[in-house]
């Protein structure tokens, strides 16, 4: 029985890996029509885009003030904005009431945008 399980575990990690990139295909599929299939054209290419992040003002106990992604947009400007979330840098912080959460508003945007995004007060997103 052992020999069975010690052999058949490398044949399904090969079997998982031969159908290549997963997350592209599931890229590809999302930029699709829903209603036709057929590719919707974007304004530019996703390795075109970097992140930028700023610190969304929450601290540690509950004090501190959390701006929203929302609000905190509209510090870009009139830099277009592909996408937006609220996440944690995953960096290790003192536990000490009062000290940053570590939380961040992020945005996607083109990288011909990235000077001024900077200009800004924003940072390139380097956590992922």
């Amino acid at each position: 029985m052992r020999k069975l399980v010690t052999m058949l575990i490398p044949v399904l990690i090969l079997a998982a890996c031969s159908h290549g990139d997963c997350r592209g295909e599931k890229r590809k599929n999302s930029q699709a029509n829903p209603e036709t299939g057929a590719a919707v054209a974007t304004t530019s290419n996703a390795s075109d885009r970097v992140k930028v992040f700023k610190p969304d003002g929450s601290l540690q106990c509950g004090q501190g003030k959390r701006i929203p992604v929302a609000d905190m947009q509209k510090e870009l400007g009139s830099i277009q904005v592909f996408s937006s979330k609220n996440q944690n840098d995953g960096m290790m912080r003192i536990q000490v009431c009062g000290s940053p959460t570590g939380n961040c508003n992020v945005y996607e945007i083109d990288r011909k945008d990235l000077a001024a995004a900077q200009k800004a007060g924003f940072k390139e997103w380097t956590a992922e």
